[in-house]
């Protein structure tokens, strides 16, 4: 919907679908080039065709708009790790890897949108929004365990060395993966060989 579109009043009980046109509108303007500067209750308004006063009542300031905004982005990273896990089959090889190389797949696919996903200007101090620290921690729980459950699994089966810190070790690969996706996105020849996924992943699993 664009500020020339005249936007139909919600009827009684449609609150949800006017918070969900909000963070439609968020990602409208961050998709469109922006960063997160160019996310503001008056932007999202005039985008979503309401009046910024309307969004009081879904948000209370724009870092609430933007948590929902990366929520949203990382429950549809979760699916499609989830989705790639599901199609692997059952040899835990194959799974960690179909798994590490969705996630890379999901940062190329939508840079601007993973750039915010993983900090940005837009992540402030608890003492000056509505967010919690609990908002901020619940973060990418449900991706990160899934790293963790099919690392366990390498082990499990053997194709990788014990490890006496699996959290650790998850932490490691999550951030080997995010720092090859972030040079992905801002480097426009990748230096090193075509196969610096696998190496990667091989080495923070400790696979045999």
């Amino acid at each position: 919907m664009t500020n020339t579109e005249p936007r139909r009043r919600n009827r009684r009980g449609e609150g949800g679908k006017l918070r969900e046109e909000i963070i439609a509108a968020a990602l409208a303007l961050l998709d469109e080039g922006g960063d997160e500067r160019a996310v503001t209750l008056r932007s999202v308004a005039r985008k979503a065709g309401i009046a910024a006063p309307s969004i009081y009542a879904h948000f209370a300031d724009q870092p609430s708009i933007m948590l929902a905004v990366v929520q949203q982005e990382l429950d549809g990273l979760s699916a499609a790790l989830r989705e790639a896990d599901e199609a692997a089959g059952t040899d835990p090889r194959t799974r960690l890897f179909a798994v590490c190389h969705a996630y890379l797949d999901f940062a190329q696919a939508h840079p601007q949108r993973y750039r915010i996903m993983f900090g940005g200007l837009w992540t402030p101090s608890v003492e000056d929004t509505s967010i919690t620290d609990a908002d901020l921690d619940s973060l990418g729980v449900e991706a990160f365990t899934l790293l963790v459950e099919l690392l366990s699994g390498c082990i499990e089966a053997g194709i990788a060395h014990d490890s006496d810190d699996l959290y650790g070790d998850a932490v490691a690969l999550w951030l080997g993966l995010h720092g090859l996706a972030h040079q992905r996105a801002v480097v426009r020849k990748m230096p090193g060989p075509a196969d610096v996924g696998d190496r990667l992943i091989k080495a923070l699993a400790h696979l045999k």
